[in-house]
């Protein structure tokens, strides 16, 4: 368990640690919003054609982005009290919010993590997509603007990237 889980879902770790995981009821859409897949949805088509319910409740986003995390193979989950909830990916586990305050750049993921860029790369969809500290993640398109500025001035350098590829050379599933 990562050291940002709340305590609540830890205890429930260790008293019921045998729950079965949960797959395909949970998805986050390349803007950084979470989706609810319930069966009937699930029979509707796949994600992201049919998204689903989009969570709006503050508190229930909040507590699925402090217990949001990846296991050893790359796949991401949301740790649900003792069940492990695998998260649909649309893009990519982070969705970068991109802006420049005070004359600096500063980008954080869609859980409000700050990060720090490592490499950035554009796909054959013309997405731009940034590695950091933290990880892999799509910039929103709401941030392209700010995103394409930090270009002109030279802080970033986009290299090409055959999406098809993304999830092994960045070590993340779209679908665990």
């Amino acid at each position: 368990p990562s050291r940002t889980m709340d305590d609540i879902v830890k205890a429930a770790l260790k008293k019921w640690p045998n729950v079965p995981h949960c797959y395909r009821w949970l998805a986050l859409d390349a803007r950084g919003d979470w989706y609810m897949r319930d069966e009937r949805i699930q029979h509707a088509g796949p994600f992201p054609q049919v998204k689903g319910s989009r969570i709006q409740h503050e508190k229930l986003q909040d507590f699925i982005q402090r217990n949001y995390e990846p296991d050893a193979q790359g796949h991401w989950f949301f740790q649900n009290g003792p069940q492990r909830v695998y998260v649909q990916l649309e893009a990519a586990p982070w969705v970068w919010r991109v802006q420049w305050r005070d004359g600096q750049l500063h980008m954080a993921s869609h859980t409000g993590r700050p990060a720090q860029v490592r490499s950035v790369w554009l796909d054959e969809a013309g997405r731009l997509f940034a590695n950091s500290d933290i990880g892999f993640g799509i910039v929103h398109t709401q941030d392209v603007l700010d995103a394409a500025q930090a270009v002109e001035q030279g802080l970033w350098h986009p290299q090409p990237l055959a999406f098809a590829q993304a999830q092994r050379q960045f070590g993340f599933t779209l679908d665990p």
